[in-house]
């Protein structure tokens, strides 16, 4: 229970200490904060996740403290409460707004091409084959506790450092120096970690029991069961296989 206790005021006190800190501050020293807060999730969501993650938390939980710091400089009567709830509504539409357009489905294509001898070219009625490729976006999630993998089985968190922990699953396996942000694959077979400080990923294949530390390179979508990877946000997809490759090298 102590233990529990610790982690939940962890996970929730700085909120909470935020959002009653912009209550108190002015409401033109909070409005600044809060525009660069959105700022650093627009231009972060593509670069570094974790940080991106943190600057909506500080919108989401900073806004009811800085409506509240303008309800007190209107005066705090009827009138400024009103004036509070309609910039509320306001405001936490723009939030949603934002995060929708950010959290959009992003469709990457590759084309792999094959390159015949120049007199199958001569001869070919068409140009070389190309296979396109449709990765779905990984379905990222954010955890400081027990979770429930894809066949029912509860997956342990234990924090031991800012933004860094190990993940305790039930039959013994443990991913440790990782971050809270994870993922499933499409059918359950992987499991992927991030870094802390977006350093690159951990993908560990289920089925086989092997594990990939992968600095450098992030998971950008799957196709199939099959991850895709890329060393930069703008980055063009690669597959694990390749992209071990390239690590080796």
């Amino acid at each position: 229970m102590a233990i529990a206790a610790i982690r939940w005021l962890v996970r929730w006190l700085p909120a909470v200490a935020w959002t009653c800190l912009l209550g108190l501050l002015p409401w033109w020293v909070g409005l600044p904060l809060l525009l660069l807060l959105a700022l650093g999730a627009v231009l972060l969501a593509r670069r570094i996740a974790h940080y991106a993650a943190l600057c909506r938390r500080g919108l989401r939980w900073g806004l009811p403290g800085l409506l509240f710091a303008v309800q007190r400089a209107l005066g705090g009567d009827l009138v400024a409460w009103g004036a509070a709830l309609l910039g509320a509504l306001v405001g936490f539409s723009l939030v949603v707004l934002m995060e929708s357009l950010l959290d959009r489905r992003v469709r990457r294509t590759a084309h792999v091409q094959v390159s015949p001898e120049w007199s199958e070219l001569a001869l070919a009625p068409i140009g070389p084959p190309a296979h396109i490729i449709e990765l779905t976006r990984a379905d990222w999630r954010e955890v400081y506790d027990v979770f429930v993998d894809p066949a029912g089985e509860s997956v342990r968190y234990e924090a031991d450092g800012v933004g860094s922990g190990r993940y305790v699953f039930k039959r013994g396996r443990v991913i440790d120096r990782a971050s809270p942000r994870y993922c499933f694959g499409p059918g359950g077979r992987w499991f992927v970690v991030s870094l802390p400080q977006g350093r690159g990923d951990i993908l560990w294949d289920r089925q086989a029991d092997r594990m990939h530390r992968l600095a450098g390179w992030q998971l950008c979508g799957w196709e199939g069961e099959q991850p895709w990877l890329a060393q930069e946000p703008d980055g063009v997809p690669t597959p694990l296989h390749e992209a071990l490759g390239q690590r080796r090298q």
